[in-house]
């Protein structure tokens, strides 16, 4: 099926990508830009591999992984490398002052690990953190930017709790590559000069460290092709190579990120020296559903992601979409499940260790064949309501808000048959905007619900102290009837990142598409709410046929990053690189 996947257009930066992503004429690539408006995409070519492959969202970040890889390093190695260089090539969307989820599949023992980096609450939070003196809510612009919304970074806990269970290479290695373009400059891409102009007037400019480091002398967002250098981030790696991750939790750069949320002009922060000290990277069970002889397998909560996309496929398993095809039909059934399993989430999911979540209850079969029954194929059933999974707890009202991304993903597979699939955050673009060390801060806490009650019933994911907001990241992987994993996939983009993965999954396991051509198809969304069409030439036909069922279509921009690895019954590993940003495949 790759035959039909077009060609990658030439464009004026591709050289740039291709001289940084070449390796010993052993690695196979694709690279992909973002789309801004006015742009046209760019497609990738499909890219394989026999040995080990990377997919991230930057052309350093996947080149640093797979020199990892290349040299016998794990896939946990490479994700930890890739993360690091991701904070500074793509500072916007992830980095060591947000959280992040990790799943891995560690092929001695067959197993499967969920870990929760998910940043958290400051101890002495509590419902009212988002309210005003009124008892409304702040304005979310407001909330977003500044100290209020940092919650504890997790991200780097998490790397290094991984790197001490699964890694094989030493630790100091890892950050080489981080600290030499730290230190030596990497040009500014077209995704992060467009980033920087877009959110200049929202924020980025408000605090000093953050306008220094994103704007020239002249006060101009950086263009692209600037040469950028970080200094203090280089330090910042350094400080940790040598000395692990005391000096982020419990020494000078962790003292220095509490005074900066604490101090923050207007929007002071909670966060104190304890609440650092006592962050812990939690190790999760999976949660898992069956799904056309597969079992699909992602995070749990505090995420939603791996509730809601194994309740949407549990849904489905019950419609023939093979049969329905990938045309307006079969996108009828899945926008109708996704409805369903969405107005669950906002009832019932949130942090697991401080509500009552009932997990099994929400992937229970006879719930799911029950709730099936909802689903019309001539007609939309509009706006759902939650249902009552088996042991839920009633007494919950629901949160709808929707979150702005500023999110990345990491796919991976090594030579040894181990699999990293990680979605990394600092919640929306750029984050609190506050920057300390080289890094941003993250704005994570605006994940929770502002009001804390409705209607007299509280909110699931309303603030607590030390509690982890929910999230919609959603990595996945897929395994087979042999317990083999055969497909790795994960997505950036808010609350659509379920629907970003449940389609591409979909697309691969019912409609027989490559994964390049899976991660390509224009998307089609709905989180309970009006269905959302990409702005593509190939949805056009949809949006009547859609509407002719009922639904309420919004046509718009739906800007994933969606990275796939798919092994093939052959062995040869497969990737999906998302022609809407910029992200690289390599292996080898």
């Amino acid at each position: 099926m790759t035959d039909l996947i077009r060609p990658l257009h030439s464009c004026n930066w591709r050289s740039w990508f291709l001289a940084v992503a070449s390796f010993a004429g052993l690695i196979f690539q694709a690279t992909a830009s973002e789309s801004v408006p006015g742009q046209t995409k760019k497609y990738p070519d499909p890219v394989s591999a026999q040995n080990f492959l990377a997919v991230t969202a930057n052309a350093h970040a996947t080149q640093a992984a797979v020199d990892v890889l290349s040299a016998g390093g794990s896939a946990v190695d490479a994700a930890i490398v890739a993360q690091l260089v991701l904070n500074l090539v793509e500072p916007q969307s992830s980095g060591i002052g947000g959280g992040a989820f990790m799943l891995y599949y560690h092929a001695a023992d067959n197993t499967l690990y969920a870990l929760d980096g998910r940043e958290t609450a400051p101890a002495t939070a509590g419902p009212e953190h988002f309210l005003n003196t009124d008892g409304t809510p702040l304005n979310w612009r407001e909330a977003v930017v500044g100290g209020r919304a940092v919650g504890v970074p997790g991200t780097l806990h998490l790397l290094h709790t991984a790197h001490q269970r699964f890694a094989n290479r030493p630790w100091r290695s890892l950050f080489q590559p981080a600290i030499a373009l730290a230190e030596g400059g990497f040009n500014v891409s077209p995704r992060l000069a467009s980033a920087i102009a877009s959110a200049s007037d929202r924020g980025l400019r408000r605090f000093t460290p953050t306008r220094q480091y994103f704007f020239t002398e002249n006060g101009t967002p950086l263009p692209q092709g600037y040469r950028l250098k970080n200094p203090a981030f280089a330090t910042t790696l350094h400080r940790i190579a040598d000395d692990g991750i005391g000096p982020f939790y419990s020494g000078e750069i962790g003292h220095r990120i509490v005074d900066t949320v604490r101090s923050a002009a207007n929007s002071p922060g909670l966060i104190t020296r304890l609440d650092l000290e006592s962050y812990r990277t939690i190790i999760r069970q999976p949660v898992c559903q069956a799904y056309r002889g597969y079992r699909v397998c992602g995070m749990g909560p505090p995420s939603s992601g791996g509730l809601t996309v194994g309740q949407i496929l549990g849904l489905l398993r019950h419609f023939d979409l093979r049969a329905a095809g990938s045309g307006a039909v079969g996108l009828h059934l899945v926008l109708e499940a996704s409805r369903l399993a969405f107005a669950d989430r906002a009832k019932y999911m949130a942090d697991s260790d401080f509500v009552s979540v009932p997990e099994a209850g929400l992937l229970n079969a006879g719930y799911l064949r029950q709730r099936a029954g909802l689903i019309r194929r001539d007609s939309s059933m509009g706006k759902a309501q939650a249902g009552s999974p088996p042991k839920a707890v009633t007494a919950l009202s629901p949160d709808n808000r929707e979150k702005l991304p500023g999110t990345s993903h990491i796919s991976i597979v090594d030579r040894y048959g181990n699999a990293v699939s990680m979605t990394t955050t600092i919640e929306s673009g750029f984050g609190s905007r506050l920057m300390t060390d080289g890094f941003l801060l993250n704005n994570e806490l605006t994940d929770f619900s502002f009001l804390p009650e409705r209607h007299g019933l509280p909110v699931a994911n309303r603030v607590e102290g030390r509690k982890r907001p929910r999230s919609s990241m959603a990595p996945t992987m897929v395994f087979d009837h042999l317990g083999q994993p055969v497909i790795v996939a994960g997505s950036p983009g808010g609350s659509r990142i379920i629907g970003y993965v449940v389609q591409a999954l979909i697309a691969m396991l019912d409609w027989g598409m490559a994964p390049q051509q899976a991660v390509e198809m224009p998307h089609f969304i709905n989180r309970n709410g009006p269905t959302e069409l990409e702005n593509e030439p190939r949805n056009q036909n949809l949006q009547s046929a859609l509407e002719s069922l009922g639904h309420e279509v919004r046509v718009r921009r739906l800007n994933s990053g969606l990275h796939v690895i798919r092994r093939n019954p052959d062995g040869q590993l497969e990737a999906g690189v998302d022609p809407r940003r910029e992200g690289l495949a390599l292996g080898g």
